[in-house]
């Protein structure tokens, strides 16, 4: 059976037609489909990859941890990545992205929330961490009581048998100079007497003379 040559182009058309249609569906729908949205929460980060996005559209991320700002709203083209530092945390927090796509497809905006363990070695709140003992300061000494001297028993009368005696005096000692009148007494005062004569006698024989000579 002989195809007229009229069909046959016709259905060369037609192939061509689909294959090119394939073609461009799938080129079209490569760039959509690239889009890569990752990102990871540990215990002390946030990681967010986005690559292959639209690098003319205003594509937007988040990201809030328990309804705060971690990452204020900010626009990215093609590529957005970026690590951010969780603050310390004693109890799970709650870690929320949000990706828009510029381009308006809903598909590829993104609006998860994922959860933030506590670090091991983080106080609970339960555990409070515990505190170092305040250097004690030391006790003030007291004083060494004093106690009152004993009172001492009456002092007796009586001289101690102990005390020294007062030493009798000697029988050998010189006898002390007598205070009366001894016996020659009356000698010495003849001797006086026989001299104040004789002075005056020689006195006498002196002026006599005198009176002579005048």
């Amino acid at each position: 059976m002989t195809i007229p040559r009229r069909s046959r182009r016709g259905a060369g058309a037609l192939v061509a037609a689909a294959v090119i249609g394939l073609t461009g569906g799938v080129i079209s729908a490569g760039p959509a489909a690239a889009h890569t949205p990752t990102w990871a929460v540990t215990c002390s980060e946030v990681s967010v990859h986005l690559t292959n996005y639209t690098s003319g559209a205003a594509n937007t991320v988040t990201v809030s941890v328990d309804g705060k700002d971690l990452l204020p709203t900010e626009t990215f083209g093609r590529e957005f990545q970026r690590k951010l530092t969780l603050p310390e945390h004693s109890k799970p927090l709650s870690v929320r992205l949000v990706v828009k796509d510029g381009n308006g497809v809903d598909k590829f905006s993104i609006d998860e929330t994922k959860t933030a363990e506590v670090c091991e070695g983080t106080p609970t709140p339960s555990e409070p961490a515990p505190s170092e003992p305040a250097p004690s300061e030391p006790a003030p000494s007291e004083p060494p009581a004093t106690e009152p001297p004993a009172p001492s028993d009456t002092p007796s009368s009586e001289p101690s048998e102990s005390a020294p005696a007062v030493p009798a005096p000697s029988p050998s000692s010189p006898d002390l100079a007598e205070t009366g009148s001894s016996s020659a007494t009356p000698v010495i005062g003849g001797a006086a007497l026989a001299v104040l004569v004789a002075g005056g006698g020689i006195l006498w024989a002196v002026r006599k003379r005198r009176t002579a000579q005048s």
